[in-house]
């Protein structure tokens, strides 16, 4: 410490700096105390009910709520979730008769789910999503060959579906574009992904030119995801467990592919089943699941290129349908339809391993999660 420095310490009182600390301390708690909470929503189709879960800092899970869903007997082989941009409602897709698109509203303070209502759904739902605005909900119907897109009310239940748009065969994942300015629905048995473009203000999908995206045949692309940059596109195939990298034109909503990979681990051998594929926040990691090895796949993302390289394989819960990554990046969780039960992994901020933390009992057949932080 140079002479002036001790010079000007020596003559701060003691209690001010006692007064100056105590505030600094509370600053700190205070900022802790205002951090986000992170909770995580399963949803379980057999058990026809949604197990909400706490997420403490450590990614422990502590049990808040089982959420059922009233007036529903059954919601069929899957339970696929979305959350509104604004935090303040989650949608269940109930895939069996009535088809319908059930709407809670979420405690911004517990995490926990109260009905709002229900709206109707064009057929079986295998995957829904909400457009950027909050304003539309897309599903696909992997049975009915269709997309279809619905108003979502001002209390965040799905009005009438204002488009049904046919498909190839078995339409399986339906998302728009991360400017909203397109959608694109994977046809699992078709082996394409449609392109629309999507007027947000008008609520309307127009098919694009070209319509549609080839994949190599009998490949099954299934679910993809953007890279959060906005200039790359990853997509997973069922039937073959590959990933396909693309780059992502935002003005033209082209898709250009640049490389191709596999989800399935080391030694592989039997018929490949893929489910779900997810990124972290930051761009740097991509997982994969896969249901007959039941396994998780890590990759490494070349922030420049969008080019991947594999991390490694891991064994998780079995039949891995639905997993997701944490807001945070730092958790990944994993459910399992067949051990009605959620792993818990860390990620490793350097290279991007799961590292394995705790398993969680679920409802009967978990099948998707959502993750979600609350101020």
């Amino acid at each position: 410490m140079s002479r002036s420095i001790r010079h000007i310490a020596s003559r701060v009182p003691r209690a001010m700096i006692a007064a100056t600390l105590f505030a600094s301390l509370t600053l700190v708690s205070g900022v802790r105390a205002g951090m986000a909470e992170t909770f995580a929503y399963v949803g379980n189709a057999d058990s026809n009910d949604i197990s909400v879960f706490k997420m403490s800092e450590s990614g422990e899970m502590t049990p808040v709520q089982t959420a059922a869903f009233k007036g529903v007997e059954k919601p069929g082989s899957s339970t696929p979730l979305a959350i509104t941009p604004d935090r303040r409602v989650l949608i269940a897709a109930i895939r069996s008769q009535p088809y319908l698109a059930v709407s809670f509203a979420i405690d911004p303070r517990t995490g926990e789910l109260s009905h709002l209502g229900a709206g109707p759904l064009a057929d079986s739902m295998a995957h829904i999503a909400i457009d950027r605005s909050g304003k539309f909900l897309f599903s696909a119907s992997y049975g009915g060959n269709k997309v279809a897109l619905n108003p979502l009310l001002d209390n965040g239940v799905a009005g009438d579906p204002k488009q049904v748009i046919p498909t190839g065969l078995n339409a399986h994942a339906f998302l728009p574009s991360p400017d909203n300015r397109f959608a694109f629905a994977t046809n699992l048995g078709s082996d394409q992904v449609l392109a629309f473009a999507f007027d947000a203000t008008a609520g309307t999908l127009t098919p694009s030119d070209p319509p549609a995206h080839k994949v190599p045949e009998k490949s099954g692309p299934r679910h993809f995801v953007f890279h959060p940059g906005g200039k790359f596109v990853y997509l997973l195939h069922e039937l073959n467990g590959d990933v396909a990298a693309f780059t992502y034109e935002a003005r033209s909503g082209a898709w250009d592919e640049i490389q191709r990979t596999t989800a399935l681990p080391e030694g592989f051998s039997g018929k490949p089943w893929t489910a779900d594929i997810h990124i972290t926040p930051d761009g740097r990691f991509l997982y994969a699941s896969e249901r007959t090895t039941s396994t998780l796949t890590a990759y490494k993302v070349d922030g420049a290129s969008g080019k991947l390289t594999t991390i490694g394989s891991v064994p998780t819960e079995k039949q891995p349908r639905g997993f997701q990554v944490d807001p945070s990046g730092r958790y990944l969780a994993a459910a399992g339809e067949l051990s009605n039960s959620m792993t818990v992994y860390a990620i490793d901020q350097g290279s991007g391993a799961l590292a394995r933390l705790k398993s969680y009992p679920t409802g009967k057949k978990p099948n998707w999660i959502e993750f979600l932080s609350l101020p």
